[in-house]
């Protein structure tokens, strides 16, 4: 048996041709749902990007407990149980996340893995002293990511040429592994590339796909923050978006052949997904992280071809999260998952169209702890202006991109064991950076009312109360550290 898993990051569920967008240009998204079963909801948990991996690998909810970080000493790894279980693991990524402090332990629990260059920010090729705001064909960018903005501008003087671009190595890379082992059995590919995420870089021929009649500098890369920008520049932001989308549909028809030519099909089992979506100016946001975790950007796309079924060119309702795809892999494999695992195989839900779960937990450190059960979405936000008390619990004091700041470890206690951490004893630290999520204040919204999330329930005490204690629940479930239940005014 064998297993190929192929990852984008920030792809948007609702400009996918096969979940009913008629303005993008994805033909091989929709070739991708003619093979496989289409998941409607399926949710993120853990967010934003490596929160996400790390619920790949554990098969577990981690927000609560912690931000961007490591995998940590007490964590299961999916990739490295198949090994363990003489089933070769390969990890073929574009996504920088993973060479910096906060993602350093992912890629190295995979049997073999490869990367490439050059994606957003990556500090990758030199200019000395950098380059500035000097071309006048760019939007100035004075955010948040201002540095990681500049050396994106010296990282695409390399990458004029498509065949040299991340995506397009990461591609090809993960195709040469799948031609090398095709006549081979035991083995799980992850190709991961960290399009369509920001920046919306790609080439002419993609953009030519999306008329468009703006004369404006680049803007390709909104902040993260409140939309401000014309309706023009909004519009440029999406039509760059939708073109590196139809680039990775582009990339993605390129595996799909080799499945048809190596006939793949009848032992091989493909997943396509993603870590979460983005807002690309709905609720009056860009990005994610900071605001309420609205549909646009939990609501993800997923589609499964499993070969021991062989459904295909059906959908399926039933509720499944991130945290259930690993445990699926190693149920694939007939391997059972560990008791830390709090995901749930979806081969009833492929099979026989067996529902899983009945609520899914997600939210970002510090931010929304939010829930649904398929219909409503409720989002508890901080009872408190402090945001407190918040900590961070882990083994592995390690940010994005850096470690932990000396006033950080000044917090420093000891805490005991989690259910999860195998006994082994914590440092807990004082969250320096919390979330302002209180502003927004709790929403509970209908999804078959309201789809776009438009117009918050004020004036139902019953389902409020009814989905705060499912809440409360995918929380102990999940052994929640006590100080969020009193964060989040949940303790009363």
């Amino acid at each position: 048996m064998k297993a190929v898993m192929i990852m984008f990051d920030s792809l948007n569920r609702r400009f996918l041709n096969p979940y009913g967008c008629s303005n993008t240009i994805t033909p091989n998204f929709s070739r991708l749902a003619e093979h496989t079963i289409r998941f409607e909801n399926c949710y993120a948990g853990s967010l934003p990007c490596m929160p996400a991996r790390r619920e790949l690998h554990t098969g577990r909810c981690n927000f609560l407990h912690r931000s961007w970080g490591p995998l940590e000493p007490f964590d299961d790894s999916m990739p490295q149980i198949l090994d363990q279980h003489n089933i070769h693991s390969h990890l073929a990524s574009d996504h920088t996340h993973y060479w910096e402090d906060g993602g350093a332990t992912y890629h190295t629990r995979y049997s073999t893995w490869e990367n490439f260059r050059g994606q957003e920010g990556d500090p990758w090729k030199g200019v000395a002293g950098g380059i500035g705001d000097t071309d006048p064909n760019l939007v100035p960018f004075k955010g948040m990511r201002k540095d990681l903005y500049d050396q994106d501008i010296v990282n695409r003087s390399y990458l004029k040429d498509e065949e040299y671009h991340p995506q397009a190595l990461t591609f090809k890379a993960g195709m040469e592994f799948i031609n090398t082992n095709a006549h081979r059995d035991s083995w799980f590919l992850q190709l991961e590339t960290f399009d369509p995420h920001e920046p919306f870089f790609s080439y002419q021929k993609y953009r030519d796909l999306y008329p468009s009649d703006y004369s404006g500098p680049r803007f390709d890369w909104p902040d993260y923050a409140p939309v401000i920008e014309s309706p023009d520049e909004i519009a440029e932001a999406r039509r760059s978006y939708f073109a590196l989308l139809s680039m990775c549909d582009h990339y993605l028809g390129k595996v799909l052949d080799l499945f048809d030519r190596l006939d793949l099909w009848k032992d091989t089992m493909l997943i396509v997904n993603t870590d979460h979506g983005y807002l690309l100016g709905e609720h009056g946001f860009w990005a994610k992280n900071y605001m309420p975790q609205y549909n646009e950007i939990v609501h993800t796309p997923l589609f499964i071809w499993d070969p021991r079924y062989g459904k295909k060119d059906e959908t399926r309702s039933g509720l499944v999260q991130t945290i259930d795809l690993p445990v699926t892999i190693l149920d694939f494999f007939n391997i059972e998952p560990t008791p830390d695992m709090e995901g749930k195989s979806l081969a009833p839900l492929i099979a026989e169209n067996t529902s899983v779960r009945d609520a899914g937990l997600f939210g970002v450190h510090g931010g929304y702890v939010c829930c649904t059960d398929g219909r409503y979405v409720y989002m508890k936000a901080p009872a408190a202006e402090s945001n407190r008390p918040l900590y961070e619990y882990t083994l592995m004091p390690a940010h994005m991109n850096c470690l932990f700041f000396p006033a950080e470890i000044k917090t420093m206690e000891k805490a005991p064991p989690f259910s999860f951490t195998k006994d082994m004893p914590l440092m807990r630290f004082e969250s320096m950076a919390p979330q302002a999520a209180w502003r927004f204040g709790d929403l509970l919204f209908d999804l078959d009312t309201d789809p776009e999330q438009l117009h918050p329930i004020k004036d139902n005490p019953a389902l409020e109360k009814m989905m705060r204690e499912k809440l409360i629940a995918l929380m102990k479930e999940n052994d929640a550290p006590r100080e969020q239940f009193r964060r989040l005014g949940l303790d009363r």
